[in-house]
Parts: structure tokens; C-alpha cells; sequence
């Protein structure tokens, strides 16, 4: 590779850094009947000190956004079973896995 196709190739090496995306997150929960309510998360997310601007269903997993205790915009994953927190995501970057989570 000549010099030039190297300094041409550098700059999208360095901004191609791969995202999480919300498809590839799963949480392999069952049947949603085991599920435990949406608003039981959303009380979860309050008591975590977080402000909620949205709860959903992505997949197999709850999805949330919502400001942090520090103001912050995070995107966050949950186990609709447990409740667990599994991923909180800033920015697209992750800040929060659970321990020996791999969704």
C-alpha cells in the first residue's frame, strides 16, 4: 500500500469504530407472560433516580431512555423478568454491562 492510500484509509479506520446496535441486544427472557409488568420497571427507573422519557419492548428485552442522576441522555436494557439492569449506553458508547452479561 503506498503512503498516500495509507494516510487516505487512516482517518476511516479511526471513525468507523463499530456501535451497539438496539438489534443486537437480547435477553433471552421466554414468553412474555413471564414478564413482569412495564410499570414495575418504570418505578424501578424513579427509584434509580433516572428520569424516564420512554419505556419500551426491543426484542426480548425492556428498553428505556432516560436521563441519569447527572443529566445525561442513556439508553438502557432490562430484563423483563428480573428487572436486572444489563446495559446502559451513552452516546452509543457503553458505560454499564452486568457482570457475565453478553447480549
Amino acid at each position: 500500500m503506498t503512503p498516500l492510500a495509507r494516510l487516505l484509509v487512516l482517518p476511516c479506520l479511526l471513525v468507523a469504530t463499530p456501535a451497539l446496535a438496539d438489534g443486537n441486544v437480547t435477553c433471552a427472557s421466554g414468553p412474555q407472560t413471564g414478564w413482569k409488568p412495564i410499570a414495575s420497571l418504570k418505578k424501578q427507573v424513579w427509584l434509580e433516580g433516572w428520569t424516564l422519557q420512554k419505556a419500551q419492548i426491543e426484542g426480548d428485552c425492556y428498553e428505556v431512555y432516560a436521563q441519569n442522576e447527572a443529566g445525561q441522555a442513556v439508553e438502557a436494557f432490562f430484563h423483563p423478568v428480573t428487572l436486572q439492569k444489563l446495559l446502559v449506553l451513552r452516546r452509543g458508547q457503553e458505560v454499564f454491562r452486568a457482570k457475565g452479561f453478553k447480549g
